[in-house]
């Protein structure tokens, strides 16, 4: 913390490109509640390159959208009066969809300063070629606004490629992640640790969690600790627990537990307690930290995907996390827009983000098109197929009913202090009693401080009951739910949670029914990346089994993509830059392999991306057509 507080001093030490856009905070006069006045809610900046042509055929440009209210007067009042423009790049012949609520196709788009000039048939937009400007001919290709990753963990997203692969596509069996485990042990030395990631419980023939006994078996002379796919718990065999002070009689910790059976330690460490055994890992560098968030940013721009928010910035490495994204954006490694969301509680072994940045009257919005603080973030409870959400009924063993990470009164405080100062909030809550916990905070601080158009936010927000839907609408409270986790982990929690709860489990047809503005995510690396699995998981909801949970619950090829683009653009205030291939736009692109609208829901998951612009840019191009 007190690293963080001396880069942040003075706060423009941090993110200095972004000085100029710094957020402005009034306070009321009896100085509890603060009004910010954040970027997100400013002009767009003036490109002067922008000249759209008033009459370019049937194109929709920016002077048509300014005229009938499509964007803000701002950005487009920065226009000249002069009859002709030239793109910096264009796209012909292709099917492009503009987003949103659109249900048509557009031939062509044209970019000029990385947004959107106009959209429409090839024809009426070739009078934009200059003799500097690229043209793409996307011969039928589909074309979409790039996908948004409304909730991900991209620096731990990077780092897995360094550690130990256990997922379900790796291995099968406890006896498989012993022999990559022990492999890795004989080419360390004693004494070092290792660490592997991914493993699920409901996907090995054993059917159980490994344990520490498992783990000595592999690597008796090196610590190993084993996360879960989930993030939220891991095994730590003798030697990690030994190296962590954990002995038999270890209370458990507010928010976490340490399992036992028969009154001995298994090694199954869950949420907060696993910072005892990562205060002990050795902490990736900050060079470390940046190559994982351009690794992750390749990745994501592989799948098409130009934005995301970071649920947890500090989840990693605290401080180191914060200033690892400073240097990606100053070395140029960012090909992606990434929201920052600061952890503001310990959870899961992070060290808090949050409270410096409030304490250097930094708010939500502050940032540029690629850098920008977000949220923070607090966890109320685990994970459902870890048996650690918290739910009001419990778990099919009859005694489990999960854990919430703090007690309303604390909770409450701790979300004020950031309301107050005009902060975007985000809260981690999976089960209906975490869920309730949740609102009952954001009522309390909303009826304390009034604010509009706060836009808290519910990550996950799975098993809601439909009172809670209410309350969600009235408090206008965002959920942000994974719908993809149908498809991973559906069968999975049959082991848990009775049918009929696992049936109503993030029901996105229901949030869009409500009019509550639902985004959709990955939460990579707990999922893969891959946006195709998420959108597949809403019209079908079927997992790799072949069964179907909550038919009721699906939507069309339009809604899911919606939801994850101009869905996504709202959680973070950014519905007027991002999510359509609109004029004044950000020309944040994926073209794809496929028609995804003619394709069936099994023909989808082979989509692949073609190309992806960011700003205008190409950020990937799988098959090198414009080397």
């Amino acid at each position: 913390m007190d690293r963080l507080k001396s880069s942040w001093s003075p706060p423009l030490a941090i993110f200095p490109h972004l000085a100029r856009e710094c957020v402005r905070t009034a306070a009321v006069p009896n100085g509890h509640c603060a009004v910010p006045i954040p970027p997100h809610n400013a002009q767009p900046r003036r490109d002067r390159r922008a000249k759209a042509e008033n009459g370019l055929g049937g194109a929709r440009t920016l002077r048509g959208h300014a005229r009938r209210g499509h964007y803000q007067k701002g950005w487009i009042s920065g226009l000249s009066g002069t009859n002709t423009a030239h793109a910096d790049l264009l796209l012909i012949n292709g099917r492009i969809w503009p987003g949103g609520p659109a249900r048509h196709m557009e031939e062509a788009l044209a970019v000029v300063g990385g947004r959107v000039l106009a959209v429409g048939r090839t024809a009426d937009l070739m009078p934009l070629a200059g003799p500097d400007t690229r043209v793409i001919d996307l011969r039928g290709r589909t074309a979409i606004p790039g996908f948004n990753d409304a909730h991900a963990h991209p620096i731990t997203l990077g780092l897995h490629g360094t550690r130990i692969d256990v997922s379900p596509r790796a291995v099968r069996s406890i006896r498989d992640i012993q022999e990559k485990i022990r492999a890795a042990a004989a080419t360390r030395p004693p004494g070092t640790w290792i660490l592997a990631a991914g493993y699920d419980d409901a996907h090995l023939a054993e059917g159980r969690h490994p344990t520490r006994d498992d783990l000595d078996e592999a690597a008796p002379n090196h610590p190993v600790f084993v996360t879960r796919t989930d993030l939220h718990m891991g095994v730590a065999n003798s030697r990690a627990l030994e190296a962590a002070g954990i002995k038999e009689d270890e209370p458990d910790p507010p928010g976490g537990s340490f399992h036992r059976e028969g009154g001995r330690l298994t090694g199954l460490i869950v949420d907060n307690a696993m910072q005892r055994v990562f205060a002990h890992v050795p902490p990736p560098t900050v060079d470390d930290l940046v190559e994982a968030v351009a690794w992750a940013a390749r990745e994501f721009n592989r799948w098409g995907i130009t934005s995301v928010t970071d649920a947890g910035v500090g989840l990693v490495s605290g401080a180191d996390d914060l200033l690892a994204y400073q240097a990606a954006r100053q070395r140029g490694r960012l090909t992606v827009r990434f929201t920052l969301c600061l952890l503001a509680d310990a959870a899961l072994g992070g060290r808090p983000t949050a409270p410096a940045a409030l304490e250097a009257g930094f708010a939500t919005g502050f940032g540029d098109e690629y850098l920008r603080l977000g949220p923070v973030k607090f966890f109320a409870d685990g994970s459902a197929s870890g048996r650690s959400a918290a739910f009001s009924r419990p778990y099919l063993d009859g005694t489990s009913y999960g854990i919430l990470t703090h007690t309303l009164e604390e909770l409450t405080e701790q979300v004020r202090r950031y309301h107050r100062r005009g902060w975007q909030v985000a809260i981690h809550a999976i089960g209906d009693a975490a869920i309730e916990q949740v609102l009952d905070v954001y009522e309390t601080v909303l009826r304390e401080c009034p604010r509009e158009n706060a836009r808290h936010r519910i990550e996950h927000c799975g098993y809601v009951q439909p009172a809670q839907l209410e309350r969600l609408g009235r408090l206008g409270v965002l959920p942000v739910p994974q719908p993809v986790f149908m498809h991973i982990f559906g069968d999975g929690y049959l082991r848990h949670l009775d049918e009929e709860r696992v049936r109503r489990a993030y029901p996105m047809r229901t949030f869009l029914e409500r009019g509550l503005k639902p985004s959709a995510s990955s939460d990579a690396p707990v999922c893969p990346a891959n946006p195709f699995l998420g959108v597949y998981a809403m019209l079908t909801r079927k997992s790799p089994s072949g069964r179907v949970h909550g038919a009721d619950q699906c939507v069309d090829i339009y809604q899911a993509l919606a939801a994850y683009t101009s869905g996504s653009a709202y959680t973070t205030f950014d519905e007027t830059r991002k999510g359509l291939l609109a004029p004044g736009f950000l020309a944040d692109v994926a073209v794809l392999s496929q028609d995804i609208f003619n394709a069936s829901p099994d023909e989808l998951l082979a989509t692949e991306v073609d190309l992806t612009l960011c700003g205008g840019q190409i950020v990937h191009d799988r098959l090198g057509e414009t080397r």
